[in-house]
């Protein structure tokens, strides 16, 4: 079981950035997904979390209206489309599963808010 998250990077507040977490190793479409993110100095906190099908997300109260989680089921792929980023968005991102009891966790990609 792999996770191999992508697209993090430096962006200036008001702006994008779209996440990737390639997954491998597992039935994908079986498993829901999640985001966590971990700001420098903090702990690790739940950003979102998405449905087998994509059809239920959720999100934490910070980031809800500003990013959105989705999955292409085709391509063993999650997204996190994050907009309106503020500094506080600053953390490694990181993307989630559950399989057999276990956590598994990609590496991690770090997302930079700053002027």
């Amino acid at each position: 079981v792999q996770l191999v998250e992508s697209g993090g990077g430096l962006v200036q507040p008001g702006g994008s950035l779209r996440l990737s977490c390639a997954a491998s190793g597992f039935p994908f479409s079986s498993y829901y997904m999640s985001w966590y993110r971990q700001p420098p100095g903090k702990e690790r906190e739940l950003v979102a979390i998405i449905s087998r099908t994509g059809s239920s997300t959720d999100y934490s109260d910070s980031v809800k209206g500003r990013f959105t989680v989705s999955r292409d089921n085709a391509k063993n792929t999650v997204y996190l489309q994050m907009n309106s980023l503020k500094p506080e968005d600053t953390a490694v991102y990181y993307c989630k599963v559950v399989y057999s009891l276990v956590a598994v966790w990609g590496q991690g990609t770090l997302v930079t808010v700053s002027s």
